[in-house]
């Protein structure tokens, strides 16, 4: 058990002091990070967070219960909907503000702007913690090196995609006007929920064993809910929006030619031009002579 709880600590502060790091751009950068790399990173932590979901906590889960006499399917579906299910209240209850975003999300409160933002990132760090402690605490319980391989490599994903999160917060703060060491300490408290519930999951777990493979699936799940509500849209936002635009543009390009040639026309009813309708149409491709034609 207290083998667990250091490892736990030892996974989730690793990943606590990437979010502190990133924050720390704040004191050599004055612009935010372009938003080019920030969809890379989003992209990379949704990968991370959707193998863990699955071979880190799903397939454990099932295994577990299976060792433990319980229905696989029981456990790996009850525990990842109560994830969803639980990330899903948070996301509607707490009063949060994506960076980037104009409007919050949740119930409406008096809260500062800076306390919205990091509410934001604290709610996605919630199953990121609680994934990172219970693959470090399955790994003692199992005593088996690959089990603790697993757990590193987790660990270390997590990690590298907190890095952009911590200067996603202070960065925007600083250009509020927030100083440079709030700023810093803002954005790294939005990870200090990683080892809270990485340790706490784990000393659940360890006082309730039956409930291991339902913990595991319930990270498995709020994870899950995190890459499909926030990443994968904020990581193709850019691109999704371009091409709607761009369709938007190609859709709405014949009407606008039909209304201009409309409004040409009645013009050409009210005003006496010399040369009569030919006279509007020179210097006009053949299409739009045609759709003119049509409207007569």
């Amino acid at each position: 058990m207290t083998q667990a709880i250091l490892w736990a600590m030892a996974g989730t502060g690793f990943t606590f002091f990437m979010t502190s790091m990133g924050s720390a751009t704040v004191f050599f950068f004055k612009k935010e990070i372009s938003a080019s790399i920030q969809r890379i990173f989003l992209g990379f932590a949704a990968g991370v967070m959707i193998a863990a979901s699955i071979w880190s906590l799903l397939i454990p889960a099932m295994e577990e219960a299976k060792s433990a006499g319980q229905p696989e399917w029981l456990a790996a579906s009850g525990g990842f909907i109560l994830g969803i299910a639980f990330l899903m209240l948070l996301d509607s209850v707490l009063p949060h503000l994506h960076p980037g975003a104009k409007e919050a999300e949740g119930l409406s409160a008096n809260w500062k702007r800076t306390t919205m933002l990091m509410t934001a990132v604290t709610l996605h760090n919630i199953p990121e913690g609680m994934a990172v402690g219970l693959s470090f605490a399955l790994a003692a319980q199992s005593g088996q090196g690959a089990g603790y391989a697993a757990a590193m490599a987790l660990a270390l994903g997590m990690g590298i995609q907190n890095f952009p999160e911590g200067a996603a917060i202070s960065l925007p703060l600083r250009q509020e006007g927030i100083s440079r060491t709030k700023s810093f300490v803002y954005g790294m408290l939005s990870g200090i929920v990683e080892p809270i519930f990485g340790i706490l999951v784990v000393l659940i777990a360890g006082q309730i064993g039956p409930l291991m493979p339902w913990l595991l699936s319930f990270a498995a799940g709020a994870m899950m809910y995190v890459v499909v509500e926030e990443l994968i849209p904020e990581a193709h936002l850019g691109e999704h929006s371009h091409c709607r635009l761009e369709q938007a543009d190609r859709t709405d390009e014949p009407a606008h030619r039909l209304r201009a040639l409309r409004a040409q026309r009645e013009r050409a009813r009210t005003v006496r031009v010399p040369g009569g309708l030919p006279r509007l149409l020179q210097g006009r491709g053949p299409d739009q002579e045609r759709d003119f034609q049509g409207l007569q």
